[in-house]
């Protein structure tokens, strides 16, 4: 039957899928061994809702269906793409993937620490940066007491390297 037959009450909203971070083309997806196991956790807890739903109304739980398959689709891929990294192979003198930085920021004359994580593990608030990051990749390969330049902007902020550590694990 034609869209223009059916009254607008019954028509259905578009699911909207929303997407993992942006992982950019042609790169490979690194994991921490920590952040390849929460993956794997939240795939379990999504097949589990999955199992579990419990909305009476169809339209909605065709909705919730769709939303929660959507989820798992873009988890698997997620999941089959990636690489996790024994950090213990690490070089453990140079900032690697992995790696928890010390760093004195001249800029704002202040220490920062962070740990270089993938994409999907990421969050700022917790001190994780995702490799793919400006700051990540300036950073790369730097060791101990090296002063690497960052460009942001127009910018050019000097960042010496204090500590690495990739023994520091934080769930």
């Amino acid at each position: 039957m034609s869209r223009g037959f059916v009254k607008e009450g019954d028509q259905e909203e578009p699911v909207i899928i929303p997407q993992r971070a942006v992982l950019p083309d042609q790169v490979i997806n690194y994991v921490t061994p920590q952040g390849y196991q929460a993956l794997k956790e939240e795939l379990d807890q999504l097949e589990h809702d999955f199992s579990h739903i419990v909305e009476t109304n169809e339209t909605e739980r065709r909705r919730v269906q769709t939303l929660i398959s959507g989820k798992i689709q873009l988890l698997k891929e997620r999941l089959a793409s990636a690489r996790p990294i024994d950090l213990q192979e690490q070089p453990q003198g140079e900032v690697r993937f992995g790696a928890r930085v010390s760093l004195y920021n001249a800029a704002i004359k202040s220490k920062q620490v962070f740990t270089i994580t993938g994409v999907d593990e990421a969050n700022v608030n917790e001190g994780k940066i995702a490799f793919t990051t400006p700051i990540a990749k300036a950073l790369m390969g730097a060791k101990v007491g090296e002063t690497v330049e960052f460009k942001l902007g127009n910018e050019v902020r000097l960042l010496r390297v204090d500590e690495i550590d990739y023994t520091y694990v934080k769930d």
